[in-house]
């Protein structure tokens, strides 16, 4: 059973003893009618291949409340790929018998649509895991029929539905009226998982905080027990007013934007699962272009740029002091999370932590001098409020192309 505690600025949903997942389920049905939920599933036709994304469609086939399920597929694929992904999701079924849509965003009418986009000064960035959520949420803003977006990955290793319907609660619930909803969970197995999380996010914001002081974006994000996670759920009205990075700053780019577009009682954190596992990325120390090198530099150059845009200046010597007291906090943690590992009878590689912590601290470093090199940086994806705004008919003109692909290879 988990705490109950409530610590930080922010609402924290706790899973307290068994969960009722009829009751859930049965609730999230009567709220369908005012607050529909859409369900967008960013995913690479690679983990079509794996066991996770198979458990997550069985899983989802059995969900009665999903007004929406978009899948936008990301990376290179071929229309029989297209063609097999939707094969794969031919088993969900929405409300009303609704097949779920698959954005088959390598295709020939998305690549000419994001062509136009660029034509017109705005760039949605490359391709990823940031561009395909984004073009997904302009699907769904188009069709006009969802109130609520709820998403997470592909690669959940054990996933069960339980886990989709404590994270849509909080925001398809009227009497809640939270806009904007964190998941939260457990990364454990034989040893300690969630590293970025453990040894870089937590640490530097810690960091931070010591050397700015308490900031209140740097407090809001201290709140969040897992801040890194992908799954999250909004109300269509954020969905259309956050600029997101195309990078691995996702998720933390993402909480900036509903700090800036939302009143922090309408934010909360819900515990989805008891625990959670899903592929895990490669440390690459000796590659900056690759594993949770390239994203541990991603994540510090979404937070430096958000912090610079509420006056905190970056120069070589505050990050010099920064980064010291980065390594120094980091470092203290190991030691933490190595006596918590030794009661717990886990595994726990002490070199390795600190072979991790110094690949961030040289990650951090990289993301602050490209900083000053260039405070603008690779720019955010634009909101789809501006999208709409110098492009009135640029969603008409997604939902057809989505339409399309899928009547031409169903």
């Amino acid at each position: 059973m988990s705490d109950f505690h409530q610590s930080g600025v922010i609402t924290s949903l706790h899973r307290l003893g068994s969960v009722d997942l009829s009751r859930l389920e049965r609730e999230l049905v009567d709220y369908s009618g005012d607050r529909p939920v859409a369900l967008v599933l960013p995913s690479l036709f690679s983990e079509l291949r794996g066991p996770a994304l198979k458990r997550i469609v069985g899983e989802l086939s059995q969900v009665p409340y999903l007004r929406q399920c978009v899948v936008s597929l990301s990376g290179p694929s071929n229309p029989e790929e297209y063609a097999q992904m939707r094969s794969l999701f031919s088993e969900v079924r929405c409300l009303d018998g609704a097949r779920p849509t698959i954005i088959w965003n390598d295709g020939p009418r998305l690549r000419s649509l994001l062509d136009r986009l660029r034509e017109e000064g705005l760039d949605p960035g490359p391709d990823g895991k940031g561009r395909a959520m984004w073009m997904a949420y302009g699907y769904v803003l188009a069709t006009n029929v969802s109130r609520v977006v709820a998403t997470h990955d592909c690669d959940i290793l054990e996933y069960r539905r339980e886990l989709l319907a404590r994270l849509c609660y909080p925001t398809a619930c009227p009497d809640m009226s939270y806009e904007f909803a964190k998941g939260y969970y457990g990364r454990v197995t034989d040893r300690l998982h969630g590293r970025v999380t453990r040894l870089f996010m937590m640490p530097l914001l810690k960091s931070m905080k010591s050397v700015l002081g308490p900031l209140p974006l740097l407090e809001y994000l201290e709140s969040f027990r897992y801040p890194l996670a992908g799954e999250c759920s909004m109300t269509t009205d954020l969905v259309r007013a956050n600029r997101i990075p195309a990078d691995w700053g996702l998720e933390a780019g993402v909480l900036a934007e509903v700090f800036r577009n939302s009143a922090l009682k309408r934010v909360c954190q819900v515990e989805l699962v008891d625990n959670y596992d899903h592929k895990h990325q490669a440390l690459s120390e000796g590659d900056p272009g690759a594993g949770l090198h390239r994203m541990v530099r991603d994540i510090a150059a979404s937070l430096i740029r958000n912090l610079a845009s509420y006056g905190v200046e970056f120069e070589a010597g505050f990050l010099n002091t920064m980064i010291a007291s980065y390594v120094r906090t980091a470092q203290d943690a190991i030691a933490s999370y190595s006596n918590d590992a030794r009661l717990n009878g886990l595994l726990f590689d002490r070199h390795a932590e600190e072979v991790a912590v110094e690949t961030f601290s040289a990650a951090l470093r990289a993301a602050g001098l490209d900083f000053v090199r260039d405070p603008m940086g690779a720019p955010q994806i634009p909101n789809w409020s501006r999208v709409t705004s110098a492009m009135p008919e640029f969603m008409h003109a997604l939902r057809d192309a989505v339409e399309m692909d899928a009547a031409e290879f169903s």
